[in-house]
């Protein structure tokens, strides 16, 4: 008896030891996003960023020659649709302006959404100022929501009050982390790319944008095929709100809670 308890004993305690570092040693997942911005102005270039190995995500603009076209195209090759909303300083029939009345920004959104057919949420074009009108983001959200159409805030001012709106009322959404061609040449996007790969290892995830220009296109084309081997999971951006959970990370906010301005 004694002796079939010290065997028993042993099994365990040889188990736990074989348990153990198979804990510790598990892999921490890093995820990845992408969108490109700015589609709708040349089909030849726009379906590069089709063609791109994995779950891009398409931002169309709804003053442009092929939005509706583009669009089709993009939701028939199984991408997720936005609407890249133009907002100030942008300008055009769809742009939102600070000084707009809320019947105005909500006709000129009704116009965008019809311009880009399939969208699944929005993401802003420039939009520094607008971003940080409250009573207009605040609105924004709710209309979203009442859509069931989410949001990413493309973060083109450290005034944004966009994520923090969106939050309040728990809509769907995520905030940018690394726009790649800020600087238009291969070896800068390449430096941007590896930063979003860093910061997607140090916090889990990371959201980048970037736009059709053919050095970005070039670099993702070379790129992107790696990611897996480097152990980067490359997911879309549905994924990537569900994954994040609605929460802030470090660089956008506190335990969670985006910071906002107002």
């Amino acid at each position: 008896m004694r002796l079939r308890v010290i065997l028993s004993l042993l099994c365990c305690l040889a188990g736990a030891a074989h348990a153990a570092p198979a804990e510790t040693a598990a892999p921490h997942k890093a995820y990845l996003s992408l969108i490109i911005d700015d589609l709708g102005q040349n089909l030849p270039r726009d379906r590069r960023v089709l063609a791109l190995p994995g779950p891009v995500t398409t931002a169309i603009m709804p003053d442009t020659p092929h939005a509706a076209e583009f669009a089709r195209e993009a939701h028939r090759a199984g991408k997720i649709v936005m609407l890249h909303m133009p907002m100030d300083p942008a300008t055009g029939p769809f742009a939102w302006h600070p000084e707009l009345p809320i019947e105005e920004l909500e006709k000129r959104l009704n116009a965008a959404f019809n311009a880009v057919p399939y969208t699944s949420g929005i993401n802003n074009h420039m939009g520094s100022r607008m971003t940080a009108q409250q009573p207009a983001m605040a609105w924004l959200m709710a209309e979203l929501q009442r859509r069931h159409k989410f949001f990413v805030d493309s973060r083109t001012s450290a005034q944004t009050v966009a994520a923090a709106e969106a939050q309040k009322i728990g809509l769907a959404s995520v905030s940018r982390d690394v726009f790649l061609d800020d600087e238009r040449t291969e070896a800068a996007i390449f430096t941007q790319l590896q930063t979003a790969l860093s910061l997607a290892r140090k916090q889990g995830s990371a959201v980048m944008i970037g736009h059709p220009y053919p050095q970005t296109l070039a670099v993702l084309e070379r790129e992107l095929p790696k990611l897996k081997a480097q152990g980067i999971e490359w997911i879309d951006i549905k994924s990537m709100i569900g994954l994040r959970g609605n929460r802030a990370t470090a660089d956008h906010g506190k335990d969670g809670i985006y910071r906002n301005s107002h």
